[in-house]
């Protein structure tokens, strides 16, 4: 079975590039096709035999794809698959347009169906006059990405919510197989013997000083800085009780964020990832006030022994039990996440289940999961072409 991996754009490292990764210690041999590389920004990417498309000779593609609304469709296109048995695209954009050949299967692992186009162009077009000059492509690109839905021989969600989004939006069936989580890395104290003896402190990204954390003295957050995240509710809830939020990750939206965060409000930018354990294993309790296609931070609070705070939308439903792993809040507002902090005692948690809760996202039972999906699917297609 000749296998070969297909990505949006290379040029950055999140959830999504872990799940390539991973992929590739399945299918080390398998090309990477991407529609430009970005080699100082996704040095990880190395690690592949990376094809990328014609859009990698345009002026400043590699760095700011989005420069070429449209383009990656043809670039997509333009890919000959004819040599490969399978072929696997891991997107939330273009790749899924590919063009296969009748011979060839063509698993399509959706992160979600392109959020701009469908389930969040609101946030994305928050602005009337932005939203009305950029009708007609949008229009166009929806009309493109309906027919490139239609390309994929089989669909795997990344959980159930994008299964439902997935029915919803491109009227396919899918099967749900979660993201690996790197659960050997993210470990309560007990299991990592961390906290053994010693006293913990990380290096603030700010001042450069060296800062001790004291266990379960502060809440948590880890993302992008950007606006669908909705960091400003956590904000504005500690502010409101002046509690102590510790906020991991860079983005856009730093300086609004910053413009409105009270004295209890830290910002520790980027960490290292030893760092970012010892952040998760001493707060006392992890705060998503976004919805999540899936949650990869909060599965690394969660094997970290530490409650979820989460806004009951999107994915955070199947990870979290109400009371047992920590808890939901709705809606989506300051006042509705104040409401559980008030009351909220992370010594009501058992650690141990937060941990075990994690455990159906590893990365073993990820390979287990896609392989044997795979392997059936692979074998099911032989016989329809055959």
């Amino acid at each position: 079975m000749k296998v070969a991996l297909c990505y949006d754009h290379l040029n950055k490292f999140g959830g999504a590039e872990r799940v390539l990764m991973t992929l590739h210690e399945l299918f080390p041999e398998a090309p990477l096709y991407s529609a430009v590389v970005d080699n100082q920004q996704a040095t990880w990417a190395s690690e592949f035999r990376v094809r990328s498309s014609f859009m990698q000779k345009l002026p400043g593609a590699a760095k700011r794809h989005e420069w070429y609304p449209g383009i990656p469709v043809f670039a997509f296109e333009s890919f000959d698959f004819s040599e490969f048995d399978v072929v696997i695209s891991i997107t939330s954009a273009e790749a899924k347009g590919i063009v296969t050949s009748p011979h060839t299967l063509h698993i399509c692992y959706l992160l979600t169906p392109t959020r701009f186009l469908w389930s969040h162009y609101w946030d994305y077009f928050t602005r009337p006059l932005l939203r009305k000059l950029s009708l007609p492509l949008v229009s166009l690109l929806r009309v493109w990405d309906g027919f490139a839905a239609a390309r994929p021989d089989r669909y795997i969600a990344i959980s159930k919510t994008i299964q439902q989004r997935i029915w919803k939006y491109y009227r396919r069936k899918s099967t749900v197989i979660y993201p690996p989580v790197d659960v050997n890395k993210f470990k309560i104290p007990a299991f990592a013997k961390a906290l053994a003896g010693k006293q913990n402190s990380i290096r603030s990204a700010s001042s450069g000083q060296e800062l001790k954390i004291k266990k379960e003295s502060y809440f948590l957050i880890v993302s992008r800085l950007v606006a669908y995240k909705h960091i400003e509710i956590a904000i504005k809830a500690c502010n409101d009780l002046q509690l102590p939020l510790k906020i991991v990750g860079i983005g856009a939206e730093f300086k609004s964020l910053k413009a409105i965060a009270g004295r209890t409000i830290e910002f520790m930018g980027e960490v290292t990832d030893e760092e970012l354990v010892t952040l998760y294993q001493n707060c006392s309790a992890f705060i998503a006030p976004q919805e999540e296609d899936f949650g990869i931070s909060m599965v690394e609070a969660l094997s970290c022994g530490r409650p979820v705070i989460a806004y009951q939308s999107g994915a955070a439903s199947e990870l979290i039990t109400p009371h047992i792993t920590g808890e939901l809040f709705y809606p989506q507002s300051p006042e509705a996440l104040a409401k559980i902090l008030r009351k909220f005692a992370a010594s009501q948690y058992n650690n141990r289940l937060c941990r075990e809760s994690a455990g159906r996202f590893s990365a073993m039972q990820f390979k287990r999961n896609f392989l044997n999906y795979i392997e059936k699917e692979w074998k099911q297609f032989r016989q329809t072409v055959s």
